[in-house]
């Protein structure tokens, strides 16, 4: 009999086991991938080209969860990044997300700079383009460094907390006042309290549980865009002053929001894959041997659906298969070649002078993007010409599809409890979070319930 069994090892259940480690209680965390010292992706070794749909994605499951790989970037903000604030208020999620910043950088031992983009000339400059800047700090670790202080985590957690992996929940029932969890091995563990914690890579499970035991879900929405890839020279103004910059523009066509999200300075562009969807994403290096000469970054389009039309990540993941059945995996095309009417050839990307990070297929997005979320970002691209000259050249890269799948958001109270009495649910997996900051931060927040 376990104290607390924890569902996902990804940022908020790696937080909230790591902050247990020293308590008196027994606690067992469990995740579908691999262990951080055996999370090696074959794109990213050199070993394949292209996403060979490998049982564990290395990039999106195991311990650390889809943060493990990423750029390390943590934006320190209730502006966006999820709705932690709307559980524990303002004040408090903040407070956890400087407390998980503490630990981080302390981990890390470096000296890393905190970004902020309040009170920048950049905030000027986007409103008098029409474009507007979302106030943040931001901590960037890079992917190198990010990995090894996830790896210290482990190391202090190792011993204290039993954790095992390529273990896969397929249920959880509450019998006689505790919960069993039954295990794809055939094995049936038994806690007083769970934890749902399965982050984006859990969507499907998550929902498939949570209706399972009866608890309603309310729709989320889902993000779907491309990921732009310019030579860094264009965008240096603003990455060397704030790094990340979230830009939030409404559309004159469709009054729609396009934002952009996870720029990536001197960064490579990679793929993932969520539940057998191969989609795209961006990655940084701190180590400057490691740099590109590129910045990447998304352009996402908010996508809400109203009656009877209700799965919302469906929707996403139909586009995301276009891509894959095209072009067997990601879609890359030159802007040019999209505002003209026509695919990007390989001929064509021999001639390109700005060089792609990531081995894509060239073709044609517009027989795979819908034609008002592809509007919306060719406008906002000419849009962000205005305050980085050189955006809308013929030779910036488009990379399709990006998709931002948001799990259904579960009822839970201030403390993190669904209606079911010693269930909880925290970070992406809850709909809550969708930010590495404000997912670690609900895994702290509900560590210190727990000890309370």
């Amino acid at each position: 009999m376990y104290d607390v069994i924890i569902i996902g090892a990804g940022a908020s259940g790696m937080f909230l086991a790591y902050e247990l480690r020293n308590s008196e209680k027994k606690v067992l965390l469990i995740d579908s991938g691999k262990s951080i010292e055996e999370r090696h992706c074959p794109i990213t070794m050199g070993k394949v080209d292209k996403c060979i749909n490998c049982p564990s994605c290395a990039i999106m499951t195991g311990f650390g969860g889809a943060g493990t790989l990423s750029d390390g970037k943590y934006n320190l903000t209730t502006e966006f990044g999820g709705d932690l604030h709307q559980v524990v208020g303002y004040e408090k999620a903040m407070e956890l997300m400087l407390y998980v910043d503490d630990v981080l950088d302390g981990l890390d031992g470096r000296t890393s700079k905190l970004y902020s983009t309040a009170d920048t000339d950049l905030r000027t400059l986007c409103l008098r383009n029409n474009l507007h800047l979302l106030s943040a700090k931001v901590r960037h670790f890079g992917t190198d460094r990010n990995v090894e202080i996830l790896k210290k985590i482990y190391a202090e957690m190792e011993g204290k907390i039993e954790m095992r992996f390529l273990t896969t929940a397929t249920s959880v029932e509450k019998k006689d006042g505790h919960f069993e969890v039954s295990l794809a091995s055939g094995e049936v563990v038994t806690g007083e309290k769970v934890v749902l914690a399965s982050g984006r890579s859990g969507s499907k499970w998550m929902h498939k549980t949570l209706k399972g035991l009866g608890l309603d879900l309310s729709s989320n929405r889902v993000d779907i865009g491309l990921r732009i890839e310019v030579p860094a020279e264009v965008m240096k103004h603003i990455t060397d002053e704030v790094y990340e910059s979230k830009i939030v523009y409404k559309t004159v066509k469709y009054n729609d929001l396009v934002r952009t999200f996870c720029m990536n300075p001197y960064g490579q562009v990679v793929a993932e894959n969520t539940n057998g969807i191969i989609t795209v994403n961006g990655h940084a290096y701190a180590d400057p041997a490691k740099h590109s000469e590129n910045t990447n970054f998304a352009l996402l389009v908010t996508n809400h659906f109203t009656e009877p039309f209700k799965d919302s990540n469906e929707y996403g993941e139909s586009i995301a298969r276009l891509s894959n059945m095209l072009g067997g995996g990601v879609l890359l095309q030159r802007f040019g070649d999209l505002v003209k009417g026509r695919r990007s050839s390989a001929r064509r990307m021999e001639k390109c002078f700005t060089h792609p990070t990531l081995k894509a297929t060239p073709g044609d997005l517009s027989l795979v993007m819908p034609k008002r979320q592809l509007d919306d970002i060719i406008e906002m691209i000419y849009q962000l010409d205005r305050i980085a000259p050189g955006m809308a050249n013929e030779d910036t890269l488009l990379y399709g599809v990006e998709v931002k799948f948001y799990n259904s958001r579960v009822e839970v109270t201030n403390e993190f409890e669904t209606k079911i009495p010693g269930l909880y649910a925290i970070g992406d997996g809850a709909g809550i979070t969708h930010s590495l900051s404000q997912a670690s931060a609900s895994g702290v927040g509900l560590a210190r319930i727990f000890m309370a």
